[in-house]
């Protein structure tokens, strides 16, 4: 190839170059897009305005008046998240936890034949209706360490209609607690006066 013919490839090659070049600058001319000052869209953001003090919580109604408004009925039907662990009938065997027959009343961690864990082993005492009505509100709060799973039953009357229920799983029922006239409930969170404590769901493991 002589020097004519290579001048001439290469006079091609940079005069479509400039071409390019001059397409782009002209392109970026014409369709410069123009710039906000304030790049983004500007979001209101409507001030919290203040709710005021917190409503204080119900005082938590006394265990006495609980059972007087109970209902054996939806306590036997509430029972029924609870036998998947627990058998109520007399003599019934122990599954995940101990058989329920008798409860109201009896000793802690003292049914025959079930391995009760060291925590309730050491709570002691008796599941009188306050102490059920406290353990199953909250089983983990009243026995730290027990192996009950059950999250607890945090509505009163819910709570009042299981241990009317399991009252009645005796050969001779206790019997119901007097409401005290003009007796004030105890605050929420505090131990109640005699009579009147809280408790908590199906018993211990």
């Amino acid at each position: 190839m002589n020097s004519f013919e290579l001048n001439k490839i290469l006079g091609a090659v940079l005069f479509t170059g400039l071409c390019i070049l001059s397409l782009n600058i002209t392109a970026r001319a014409i369709f410069a897009p123009e710039k906000p000052e304030k790049p983004g869209y500007a979001i209101a953001v409507p001030e919290k305005k203040d709710a005021g003090p917190a409503k204080p919580a119900e005082p938590e109604k006394p265990i006495a008046a609980l059972l007087a408004d109970a209902s054996v009925e939806k306590g036997q039907a509430s029972a029924r998240k609870c036998a998947a662990c627990h058998t109520f009938e007399k003599g019934g065997p122990n599954k995940v936890g101990p058989n329920l027959w008798g409860i109201v009343g009896g000793k802690v961690a003292t049914h025959a034949g079930f391995d009760y864990s060291s925590a309730m082993k050491s709570k002691g005492g008796e599941w009188s209706f306050e102490a059920l009505n406290t353990y199953l509100r909250n089983p983990k709060a009243d026995v730290r360490g027990t192996k009950m799973a059950f999250a607890g039953i945090p509505r009163d009357s819910e709570r009042g209609d299981l241990i009317s229920y399991l009252r009645t799983l005796a050969d001779n029922p206790l019997p119901l607690p007097k409401v005290a006239e003009g007796q004030p409930a105890a605050p929420q969170g505090q131990p109640a006066p005699a009579g009147q404590q809280a408790p908590a769901e199906a018993p211990p493991k």
